[in-house]
């Protein structure tokens, strides 16, 4: 479905009392919010605006969620399974946003959390007939870019003008980074893989909408084929990332005019190209006709590129002194290269790169730009039943579901029923809850098991309403959303409404832009601490790498879930 540029333009509301997914569920669905607690021990589902009671049921017993300090009592209404706009009733309190039940609830900012993407690509202009009241000049075409000193070689010395077009700016700012690119497009790319079916029936009105490739492969596209051109031709190293000296300001893409630069090769950046070109190898092997020899090229670009980390297995990013922008460092890579290698063995079936995966010693976690062995595990479990004796089947299971389980038993202890626990407010929390519901629901296509279902559903509740601050961190979806995300354009273009589909970072207590924001943080309490004020780039920044999952998760829950009463 195409989505409109103007679906941002609701008005905000004072957060509500009683927190729940403001968009709504699917008629099989979990369905739950979480009520404050007080005298009321009952809870009704009504339909919206009206008293007509269509359900009821007793609340749970209160419980203290230290996160947010505050005692809560879960009302549970799963058995409501009949399409309509609804909202729950507690005595005593406000009624809850409205929701809907229906099958295709969360089409919409589906399709806006791809487009959002389309929102944030460099070098080409953003047409009216594609960005609505968003559109706006093209910034950065990075056809003419600096080697930086920190990045030279015989081949391309210090001051060398290298062609570096198109990929996404990464967040807030106008920079493009490898090491980040690389678990977004993976994600993407993760998608499209599980659930082909419903992006091939999708159409989000992107220039590219109605050609040969199915438009979220389309996007993808775009920046992987930024990132090919990070690659150094002569070794196979690839370049961390591609940047100002120093921060734009809060200005329109077309108006930051810096210098631009490709910054020092690291093992980092070669290890998240060679794992995501692996990858897209096969995603876009069945488009050969439509893209000849791109297949061949991005494998060959991944190996070079993973035989450049072997000769280089310790180069760490060091931000030169003269450069001030996001660094992306990670002075541990052995989840890189076991990442890298699973992913070249799936798309190869060569068992020399399941023994260089180093299986045995790789464990399983909850992905982020930083800790990627996750991604390896998802992408053996994607595929196991494809794969060749090398691989150690049970292996794979054991760790989706031992992760999985993890989770669900979180899911299960947490006040506010969600997989979120207090450690897990951190810098981009809200890309924390639906990294987590990404595991769960490949822990639930493994295994069946209901309640990793569930605490997936929970999860992506969580990012649409379900939480302590009774906001959907989704720009431009639910009742309550973003309206000043830390995000240039958003801020720079005189549009009231924020561009659509983007999810913000999230509370999280470190609070390290509190010095630079003018109005103060409502608490320092993990799960409060939030400001939906442009100056939080701690609390209220956009990034690729989270809207990565909400793409990913919005999609799995609406094609896993069973119809009602399955």
């Amino acid at each position: 479905m195409a989505i409109s540029a103007t679906a941002s333009a609701a008005q905000p509301q004072p957060a509500p009392a009683i927190a729940l997914n403001q968009l709504g569920f699917l008629p099989g669905a979990a369905k739950v919010a979480v009520v404050p607690d007080g005298a009321a021990r009952s809870f009704a589902i009504v339909k919206a605006g009206t008293d007509t009671v269509v359900l009821d049921g007793a609340l749970a017993p209160a419980a203290a969620a230290p996160e947010s300090g505050d005692r809560v009592r879960l009302a549970t209404f799963t058995a409501l399974a009949t399409p309509g706009r609804y909202q729950v009733r507690v005595a005593g309190l406000p009624d809850s946003p409205p929701f809907d039940v229906g099958p295709g609830v969360f089409q919409a900012v589906n399709a806006a959390s791809i487009k959002a993407f389309y929102f944030n690509r460099t070098a080409i202009p953003l047409e009216e007939r594609h960005a609505g009241i968003f559109k706006r000049p093209a910034g950065h075409p990075d056809t003419r870019v600096l080697v930086h000193a920190s990045a030279a070689s015989p081949a391309r010395p210090a001051g060398t003008v290298i062609a570096s077009p198109k990929g996404w700016y990464d967040a807030g700012d106008y920079n493009k980074y490898i090491v980040n690119s690389g678990i977004t497009t993976y994600t993407l790319l993760a998608a499209w893989e599980d659930f082909p079916a419903l992006f091939k029936a999708q159409n989000l009105g992107i220039p590219e909408s109605g050609n040969a490739l199915p438009d979220l492969l389309d996007e993808a596209l775009w920046n992987l084929e930024w990132m090919l051109t990070m690659q150094d031709p002569a070794d196979g190293g690839v370049y961390h990332k591609l940047t100002n000296l120093g921060f734009d300001g809060m200005v329109m893409p077309d108006k930051a005019t810096q210098p631009r630069y490709v910054v020092q090769k690291t093992t980092a950046a070669a290890l998240n190209f060679a794992a995501v070109m692996a990858m897209a190898s096969r995603v876009y092997a069945p488009y050969e006709q439509q893209m000849p020899g791109m297949a061949a090229r991005m494998l060959a670009a991944s190996k070079a590129a993973w035989q450049w980390a072997q000769a280089h297995p310790r180069v760490y990013y060091q931000q030169p002194k003269d450069v001030s922008t996001g660094e992306y460092g990670d002075k541990d890579v052995s989840d890189e290269f076991g990442w890298a290698a699973a992913e070249l063995f799936v798309t190869t079936g060569d068992a020399a790169w399941y023994k260089a995966m180093n299986a045995p010693a790789l464990q399983a976690s909850v992905p982020s730009w930083a800790e990627v062995r996750g991604l390896a595990w998802m992408s053996l479990a994607r595929h196991r039943d494809t794969l060749n004796a090398a691989a150690d089947k049970a292996l794979i299971a054991s760790r989706i579901d031992t992760l999985s389980a993890s989770l669900a038993a979180g899911w299960k202890k947490s006040a506010y029923g969600i997989p979120m626990q207090p450690a897990d407010y951190v810098w981009g929390s809200s890309a924390v809850a639906l990294n987590q519901a990404m595991v769960l629901l490949h822990g639930y296509r493994m295994t069946s098991k209901r309640d990793y279902l569930d605490a997936a559903q929970a999860g992506l509740d969580y990012a649409l309403g379900r939480n302590a601050v009774g906001i959907s961190f989704v720009t431009g979806f639910g009742t309550k959303s973003p309206m000043h995300p830390h995000h240039r354009p958003s801020e720079a273009d005189g549009i009231r409404a924020p561009v659509p589909g983007w999810i913000v970072g999230g509370p999280q207590p470190a609070q390290q832009d509190k010095k630079d924001c003018p109005v103060p943080y409502p608490s320092a309490l993990p799960a409060r601490s939030y400001v939906d004020h442009a100056c939080s780039y701690a609390s209220n920044e956009v990034a690729i790498n989270w809207n990565a999952p909400l793409v990913y998760v919005s999609a799995g829950v609406q094609a896993l879930t069973p119809a009602a009463g399955k």
